[in-house]
């Protein structure tokens, strides 16, 4: 009887669902073969990993997803972001230093920046008065002696690269519902 049923199977017309790169399927279509394309990727990119560290979180009983993103989204509709002042990033951001800027994304140093933010970093030194010329400004970025940080750390956003420096205004908004702040 099995031998039948594989018998059965190559007399059949063949119909693919394709994982992988759309070329497979692209070929098998000029073959005449029904092809199903799925818009499927490995999780996490594929980063072994991060496939780790997920399934470690899949696997945990007091963590669930679901109930995270709607508590999530549910603080999200219930705040109430108001601004409650407008002041500089030295006197409003906790944590803020004078040879301090902080940038959009996650930590990057001058080296690692790319073009746009690395202007920006050196528009801000020049605006802080640390800097006299674009050189200096470039060689005060690459000496160490600036910190840079993430605006995420100290609950600010920025504009483009994000760049923020110690006399830049900000707005400061309080979330009434919640109680915290953040500036931009």
């Amino acid at each position: 009887m099995e031998a039948k049923k594989i018998q059965d199977l190559f007399k059949s017309e063949l119909a693919v669902i394709n994982l992988g790169l759309e070329s497979f399927a692209e070929n098998l279509r000029k073959e005449g073969v029904r092809v199903l394309q799925t818009d499927w990727r490995p999780a996490a990119g594929g980063d072994r990993r991060l496939v780790s560290l997920l399934a470690k979180l899949r696997r945990r009983k007091d963590f669930d997803v679901r109930k995270a993103n709607q508590e999530a989204a549910s603080r999200i509709l219930r705040s109430k972001p108001t601004l409650v002042d407008v002041s500089t990033a030295g006197e409003a951001i906790p944590g803020m230093k004078k040879r301090m800027i902080l940038h959009a994304g996650p930590p990057v140093t001058w080296e690692g920046m790319c073009g746009p933010m690395k202007g920006a970093v050196i528009g801000g030194l020049l605006f802080e008065g640390l800097a006299k010329d674009r050189k200096e400004a470039e060689d005060l970025a690459a000496s160490g002696d600036i910190r840079f940080e993430p605006n995420h750390h100290h609950s600010a956003v920025g504009p483009m690269a994000g760049v923020t420096t110690w006399n830049m205004p900000v707005w400061v908004m309080e979330n009434k519902t919640f109680g915290n702040r953040a500036y931009c």
